[in-house]
């Protein structure tokens, strides 16, 4: 606990610009091929890649937790954080009366948290 409030204070008190993520992050996914593929080639030039992930104002903290609580715990409480938010905005919807908005505020949680950095 110690060591990840360390991490926020230190993360808060840096640079933006020095948290930039490598090249390698970065990179685009690129096919290459030498010769056209053959009609009758059984083999598939397709390469599927997810969306690459915006860097945020929180990308630094995100970065840091990443190192030091490792890929496996990041992504657990991650997971965690937007079940919780998820179900958050399934209660509130109800409450409000308009579960049908449910899907489209859970969207725009989504492409906020994008914005924000915190999918990287």
């Amino acid at each position: 606990m110690i060591r990840l409030l360390l991490l926020v204070v230190l993360a808060m008190s840096s640079s933006v610009l020095s948290f930039v993520p490598p090249p390698s992050v970065m990179a685009p996914i690129s096919t290459t091929t030498t010769s056209p593929p053959s009609p009758f080639s059984r083999e598939s030039t397709i390469v599927y890649g997810g969306k690459q992930a915006k860097f945020g104002i929180f990308s630094p903290a995100v970065y840091g937790a990443r190192l030091v609580l490792g890929d496996q715990k990041l992504k657990n409480i991650r997971g965690k954080a937007i079940s919780l938010h998820s179900g958050y905005i399934g209660d509130f919807c109800k409450w409000l009366g308009a579960y049908h908005l449910r899907t489209l505020l859970i969207k725009k949680a989504k492409t906020n948290g994008d914005i924000l950095g915190f999918l990287v």
